[in-house]
């Protein structure tokens, strides 16, 4: 379905004018991409892409995904960082026990609580490590999930090139698209056409 088969005539100039501006705008983007992904950008991709971005919607969208993005990757950050300073006070609770125990302790104990306090070390830092894997995987599969969410969003929103994949080269097409957007979006905004 064309432009002119969604509005009234008046209303389907501008929005015509509006099509071929972003399409322009698209295609002057489209040089600063490597030339792999040109090539994937045909045309109708590219015009397809402008006939979803005319009325601004998609440019809000992406605005709320970003956002959503970064509470999300900030509050994962957060939550390492909760878990390296449990990690270091746990540390510190050790090595200040050990320091207490050795003395207090008696010379020919020395060497088995040596020993022991070695042993007792040698399980923090490995609970340790255990949780922070624990904790990188938690991030991975959250914004995997995050990245998956965007793609849905936008795929049910009309923005040609998305849909769910983990497809590397799909993902990095796609991000490569979101930056289209988003430059464009700049640009119209310091136009003053937002």
């Amino acid at each position: 379905m064309g432009l002119a088969e969604l509005v009234p005539d008046s209303d389907s100039t501008k929005l015509q004018e509006r099509h071929y501006y972003l399409l322009s705008e698209l295609q002057t983007l489209v040089k600063d991409l490597p030339s792999s992904f040109q090539q994937r950008l045909t045309y109708n991709t590219l015009s397809d892409l402008a006939l979803a971005l005319i009325d601004g919607t998609v440019y809000e969208i992406v605005q709320g995904l970003l956002d959503i993005q970064h509470l999300t990757e900030k509050n994962l950050y957060n939550q390492r960082q909760k878990l390296h300073c449990e990690h270091q006070a746990l540390k510190q609770d050790l090595v200040r026990k050990h320091k207490d125990a050795l003395q207090s302790c008696k010379p020919h104990n020395l060497s088995l609580l040596k020993t022991s306090q070695q042993t007792e070390l040698e399980a923090l830092e490995v609970r340790v490590r255990d949780e922070q894997k624990m904790m990188d995987k938690k991030i991975v599969v959250e914004m995997d999930q995050k990245v998956t969410d965007q793609q849905n969003t936008l795929e049910k929103a009309g923005v040609p090139g998305f849909y769910i994949t983990t497809n590397p080269l799909e993902l990095t097409m796609q991000m490569n698209l979101l930056e289209l957007i988003l430059k464009l979006q700049q640009k119209d905004s310091q136009a003053g056409l937002l």
